[in-house]
């Protein structure tokens, strides 16, 4: 189960989908469901950090620095995603975490589909 990307895909995406459910929540007021999803996210840092380093132990073989580069980007994205939504609660501004969430995310993406295990977009 773990030999493909399909459970690192998935659980990748789900959390995303969680931080855009937890940045809604903040961004309405419930602090409690708030709370509750972040904390369901971060479980789901977690499982993302343990499935890309299986992934990165199993084929960085293929391409060493680059899969190193693409976890230390994988690594970078989840420390933005929780540093936006913890100073979005102390009241801070996320401007800057903002951007370097989507540079940092963006260039994961591009890795992670560039790469032998991943899928063949760009050719």
């Amino acid at each position: 189960m773990l030999d493909s990307t399909h459970l690192h895909i998935t659980s990748w995406v789900i959390a995303l989908i969680l931080f855009f459910v937890a940045l809604a929540l903040h961004n309405s007021g419930q602090a409690k469901g708030n709370k509750i999803v972040h904390m369901v996210l971060r479980l789901f840092y977690v499982v993302v950090i343990f499935t890309g380093g299986y992934l990165f132990f199993e084929y960085s073989d293929i391409n060493a620095a680059l899969y190193g580069v693409k976890f230390l980007l994988g690594v970078l994205v989840i420390a933005f995603m929780e540093m936006i939504l913890v100073r979005l609660k102390k009241g801070k501004s996320t401007k800057v975490m903002w951007i370097l969430f989507v540079i940092s995310l963006l260039c994961t993406l591009y890795l992670g589909f560039r790469l032998p295990i991943g899928f063949n977009f760009f050719m």
